[in-house]
């Protein structure tokens, strides 16, 4: 094929960092500490107005909702979100070690302040599986059962006294979920929404994977109908399954027979739901249905006092009245607090963010942190425990209609009214039925194993962050294995940074391209030029590493050099003092005389070029390697030019002290064919310099 390429030509000076300052007018203009506070406070009448419909979002949309577009999408999205919650919080209450009504709770209070203060149109706030299962670890661990054994007089043995554990696991529950919101408001309110993004999707995904299993295995006790005891701290989840293997033995077979019909009922209604999914408008509300018919049956066949097996008991009607959580307990919450704080959120925005983006609009992260921190920490105060987006109800809410937060509100009506008047009615729901909902919903978690393969064909490194999550998770429990997994995250950035690939660049024939020369058959070095870079950002972590690499490309040891060309010296030196001893002794013999070339040897480069441009900051230890290089060079005559510094590496270097009386901008280039010209032209800098392809 004839090539197409278009003839073009570049004409002008060869700039330096100096000369493109005076050509594009650098400002010099620098606030000082107090001005940026007075800018900081200084409001407005529409600044005021502008940062209260930020902080009350409802205020933005709901005077311009659109009755006759949206309402019939949000009642109908409402209503079958708010029949998802029931099954779902009850279930999810269970995961949190606490009464079934409080997870109704759950799903009441928070939506209604998402829908005030969220940005989202779509999310459905509320309880959470991997939420659910972290605050169980700390209810369990704060208030297990050997704190409250009492002695029964009928069987002259020790039981659990259920009712003041259960009280004080909904303290511990609300102080966890309070502490939680705070830090979800502080984050909002410092503007540290980017926390989420050390929150990589394999890591999250991993982490959701491997809290999925925990979730499994602290549900399979309701499946089985025994009472495993509850571990705490690293490898629990293995002792907790040894455990359940030791007991299994004593199963309810009552208990596994439910399990195990409502598990297959749930899969093939999920099933037929698919099929489905096209020819009807609402999906099958399956979960509803196997609460609805499981309590009836419950109930005729007399399941708890027939077989033993466990429902759900006493579900009180009516509201409780808002109570402080308990401060005492602040303290030894605060690192779990943390670890839901950031879960919740990193699991909110993704989601959100996902369907922003498909749906076209915006989510603002900072308040989205205020939004679900106001959730939380005001939620507590009416005995909800830490609440997130839901997969599968955001999916209900978004095909069934929903096209803002009414269909939120219209849910939470729908739970108001179940625990007014009806929530006593599933006082016999097997706790078994619940179970088999949570094991069904978490399909969706275990499918995301197959994540590992691709991961691995797409990116190794996200594949062993994904399977690293995931091991340190089911390890570590779902707190801890949070924060190991985001330091291992974090450590392979590091350790990318520390292996960078660091290259020397040719020209590509007949323009001002250059690339590396051991990718590229067609690139030529420049004759008497070094050319390098590195793929990484240069700091104290590469900076050695850094000139090492340079050293071994460039084949330029400037040690070695100094140190021969000093014994060169005291050679000569030596040979002129003999040479002296040996003119006064013979003074009429000729003596040779030995001159030091003060010119760089024949087969050094002229100039070193450092190209910059993947640097995006320099520290301390960056500035001091780039100072040694240029010093060291210019000790055996080679120049050292800088290309493809960020104004703020320039910024770096000015004040790290890399320029001086000597130094100065003038070895910056903003590419590296200006620089390139530069070393090649014997005139002066500022004379015009035109290259031209065709």
């Amino acid at each position: 094929m004839a090539d197409k390429r278009l003839g073009y030509k570049v004409h002008r000076r060869i700039l330096d960092e100096t000369a493109v300052e005076e050509i594009a007018e650098k400002s010099e203009m620098t606030l000082s500490l107090s001005e940026k506070v007075k800018k900081s406070v200084r409001c407005s009448g529409p600044q005021l107005k502008r940062h209260l419909l930020d902080r009350l979002p409802v205020l933005s949309w709901l005077p311009h909702y659109s009755i006759k577009e949206n309402l019939i999408g949000d009642l109908i999205s409402g209503v079958s979100v708010g029949i998802m919650h029931l099954p779902q919080g009850m279930a999810y209450a269970l995961l949190a070690s606490v009464p079934p009504v409080f997870g109704l709770y759950s799903s009441l209070y928070p939506p209604l302040i998402y829908f005030i203060f969220g940005t989202s149109k779509h999310i459905s706030i509320g309880t959470f599986a991997v939420m659910s299962v972290m605050i169980g670890g700390v209810t369990e661990r704060l208030a297990p059962d050997s704190n409250f054994m009492i002695w029964d007089n009928v069987t002259n043995g020790s039981i659990v006294d259920a009712v003041s554990r259960d009280t004080e696991r909904v303290r511990v529950a609300t102080a966890v979920t309070f502490m939680t919101g705070l830090f979800q408001i502080m984050l909002g309110v410092l503007q540290f929404g980017f926390v989420v993004t050390y929150l990589s999707e394999p890591l999250v995904r991993g982490y959701t994977t491997g809290a999925s299993i925990h979730v499994i295995v602290s549900q399979l006790k309701y499946t089985f109908g025994i009472n495993p005891v509850r571990y705490s701290g690293p490898l629990s989840l293995i002792y907790t399954v040894v455990d359940l293997c030791y007991l299994l033995p004593q199963t309810n077979i009552g208990t596994l027979v439910v399990s195990i019909v409502v598990i297959i009922c749930m899969v093939l209604a999920k099933e037929l739901n698919t099929f489905l999914s096209k020819k009807i408008p609402v999906p099958l509300p399956m979960e509803l249905l196997a609460v609805a018919i499981g309590t009836v049956i419950s109930w005729q066949v007399n399941l708890e006092d027939k077989y033993g097996v466990a429902v759900v008991g006493n579900i009180p009607s009516g509201l409780l009245p808002p109570t402080f959580p308990p401060a005492s307990l602040f303290g030894q919450v605060i690192g779990d607090a943390f670890a839901l704080a950031v879960v919740g959120y990193g699991i909110a925005i993704s989601l959100g963010r996902i369907l922003a983006i498909k749906y076209g609009y915006q989510v603002d992260s900072n308040q989205e942190l205020i939004a679900l921190g106001l959730s939380n920490s005001v939620g507590s105060m009416f005995q909800c425990f830490s609440v997130s987006s839901s997969m599968s109800r955001t999916m209900v809410q978004v095909n069934t209609g929903g096209n803002t937060q009414i269909a939120a509100a219209v849910s939470s009506v729908i739970i108001l009214c179940i625990v007014l008047w009806i929530g006593y009615l599933f006082e016999s729901l097997p706790k078994a039925v619940l179970s088999a909902i949570i094991y069904v919903n978490l399909q969706g978690m275990l499918k995301q194993l197959v994540d590992i393969p691709v991961l691995w064909k797409k990116n190794k490194v996200d594949a062993v962050i994904w399977v690293s999550t995931f091991i340190l998770t089911l390890l570590l429990n779902p707190d801890i294995g949070l924060a190991a997994s985001i330091a291992f995250s974090m450590l392979t950035v590091i350790i990318r940074t520390q292996l960078p690939k660091y290259s020397l660049l040719g020209q590509v024939h007949g323009s001002d391209i250059y690339k590396p020369l051991e990718d590229f058959h067609q690139v030529k070095p420049v004759p008497g030029i070094v050319i390098f870079r590195s793929s990484a950002t240069l700091y104290f972590a590469n900076a050695e590493m850094y000139q090492d690499a340079l050293k071994i490309k460039s084949g330029i040891d400037v040690a070695m050099i100094l140190s021969t060309k000093k014994k060169l010296e005291e050679k000569i030196k030596k040979l002129e003092e003999q040479n002296v001893r040996n003119q006064q002794q013979e003074p009429d013999e000729d003596i040779a005389a030995i001159q030091v070339e003060s010119e760089p040897a024949p087969t050094l480069p002229r100039a070193v070029i450092l190209d910059l441009s993947p640097v995006n900051f320099l520290d301390t230890m960056g500035v001091k390697t780039l100072s040694n290089i240029h010093k060291g060079y210019a000790s055996v005559g080679i120049d050292v030019f800088l290309t493809g510094c960020q104004t703020v590496v320039v910024e770096n270097l000015q004040t790290g002290g890399f320029f001086d009386e000597k130094v100065t901008k003038s070895c910056l280039f903003s590419t590296i064919h200006d620089a390139v010209l530069h070393s090649q032209s014997s005139s002066e800098p500022n004379e015009d310099i035109t290259w031209t392809q065709f």
